[in-house]
């Protein structure tokens, strides 16, 4: 598979659209099901985030977005927000994708911190995740609502700290 990271364009919001209508991915954001693509345009519109495309042979299959933080004292942190088409769930993409936000985070965005919250039962997420690094740093109990009923969120991070 050869898969094609590049930048975001506004042209790419029908794909991702597409991709946050089916609730194999919805049920793993803090996001209900069945936005509209006005919803999903919305994500994409701060001036600030980094965001990344995964394309494949001229489709967009997935998306990882770097999230800077506004607050003064925390510019040197971002957060991370991942989506991949559930046809392409498995075969890789999360992986590239994520390798290049954290080559763009450490060597051309000044992050010292990159953080994200995940789900305990998305396993594979959360094996991806610390296989680049990240450590679970503490847990949100009780902060979402999911399939009828309150469940928890781990936090997680990586610091790029070289000796």
């Amino acid at each position: 598979m050869k898969l094609n990271i590049r930048h975001f364009e506004q042209s790419d919001i029908k794909d991702l659209a597409k991709i946050y209508s089916y609730a194999s991915v919805t049920e793993n954001t803090s996001q209900v099901p069945f936005l509209s693509s006005r919803d999903v345009d919305k994500f994409f519109q701060s001036p600030t985030d980094y965001i990344l495309i995964a394309e494949l042979d001229d489709k967009v299959i997935g998306h990882v977005s770097i999230i800077l933080s506004n607050k003064p004292r925390e510019k040197h942190s971002a957060s991370l927000a991942i989506a991949v088409h559930p046809d392409s769930h498995g075969k890789g993409v999360g992986k590239q994708l994520l390798a290049e936000a954290i080559n763009q985070a450490d060597n051309w965005l000044n992050i010292l911190r990159l953080e994200l919250e995940v789900y305990p039962d998305n396993k594979a997420a959360l094996s991806l995740y610390q296989k680049f690094g990240f450590i679970v740093e503490g847990e949100k109990k009780c902060c979402n609502f999911k399939a009828g009923k309150f469940v928890d969120l781990l936090i997680l991070a990586r610091l790029n700290i070289t000796v």
